[in-house]
């Protein structure tokens, strides 16, 4: 278990971990600088996500502890960046309901497979919810720059926003794919 601990994709995880409330930190910091810190950590960050999990298989490196931990950094990374984008008030309006269909999705999904884990149900990730994965960073990231980036892209936050209704529909369906596949053993009882 010690050296699984340590392995390099494991310690990718950690960074991805420490990483959300530095992000969350950045968005603080005034002017243009802050938001391209918030960005440039949260890019790296989800980098990680990616590399984590290669560097494992390729490795032979793959862990109970990283099984664990790498959801858990993803939605805290995701989780975190929206509730900082909304409270700074880059989300807002009717953009503020693809969040909410994003946060709801991860938690309801990570209930039901918690739920299921009792039952030793295994529900293995799919290849789209790794596609919704990728879709909601590529658009936080482009939220994440904000102004700054509409300063030098006209229409960066618009592409964004846009982004993100994209990925809260993926969310959606993927969400729903998870719960027809947990309903045959929730309804059992």
């Amino acid at each position: 278990m010690k050296s699984h601990a340590l392995s390099l994709p494991n310690v990718l995880t950690y960074f991805r971990i420490a990483a959300v409330p530095m992000v969350a930190a950045s968005m603080y910091v005034e002017g243009d600088s802050g938001r391209w810190l918030a960005f440039g950590l949260f890019l790296v960050a989800s980098v990680t996500d990616y590399l984590d999990g290669y560097l494992a298989r390729a490795w032979k490196q793959q862990s109970a502890l990283g099984r664990m931990l790498d959801p858990i950094a993803d939605k805290l990374l995701v989780a975190v960046s929206l509730l900082v984008l909304t409270g700074e008030g880059t989300i807002g309006g009717w953009s503020l309901w693809a969040a909410v269909i994003i946060l709801m999705r991860e938690i309801f999904v990570s209930g039901l497979r918690e739920f299921l884990a009792e039952l030793k149900v295994s529900v293995p990730v799919t290849w789209l919810a790794k596609w919704k994965t990728a879709a909601q960073l590529v658009a936080i990231g482009f939220l994440l720059t904000g102004e700054a980036g509409d300063n030098l892209i006209p229409g960066t936050s618009l592409v964004g926003l846009t982004l993100l209704w994209a990925a809260a529909l993926v969310t959606l369906y993927t969400g729903y794919d998870y719960l027809r596949a947990g309903l045959v053993h929730l309804m059992d009882d």
